[in-house]
């Protein structure tokens, strides 16, 4: 099994959908200022990484390594329930969706930030990482229903 598995498409997977997640929120937060693409490159509460000033190009490669990592996770654990595509890219959405709810509680952690009760900003953090799942689990799935 793991002979088999390959590391290329999770890399790259997660590299497209990751930068397909920080141009939605980029566009999100031009659009209607709120600051949810400066929460996905958010690092303040990151105890090393917050004393240091990084530019936006090192914080966007922050995330993509992010967001490669996951995809390779769930790579891993598609390639080990070997379910329908269908299935598989459900698991994935719920996944990603699960882990943007999850953290967007860190927005209390910075004054760059959305409030933690900005509705409106959650959504939209919300449905970018639903996309983000559902770019992510296509990517990951091929069209003989098998993944990664």
């Amino acid at each position: 099994m793991w002979s088999k598995f390959r590391l290329n498409r999770p890399v790259w997977a997660g590299t497209v959908a990751g930068i397909f997640l920080g141009l939605f929120l980029k566009m999100i937060e031009q659009v209607t200022s709120l600051k949810v693409y400066t929460l996905l490159l958010n690092v303040d509460y990151v105890p090393v990484l917050k004393e240091l000033k990084l530019s936006e190009l090192i914080e966007f490669a922050l995330h993509l390594v992010i967001s490669v990592l996951l995809s390779i996770a769930l790579a891993i654990f598609l390639k080990q329930k070997n379910g329908s595509r269908g299935r598989s890219l459900s698991w994935v959405s719920l996944v990603c969706f699960s882990v943007g709810l999850l953290l967007y509680p860190t927005t209390g952690l910075s004054d760059r930030t959305p409030e933690l009760s900005d509705l409106p900003a959650l959504l939209f953090w919300l449905a970018g990482h639903l996309l983000y799942g559902i770019a992510l689990g296509w990517l990951l799935t091929d069209s003989r229903g098998s993944s990664a």
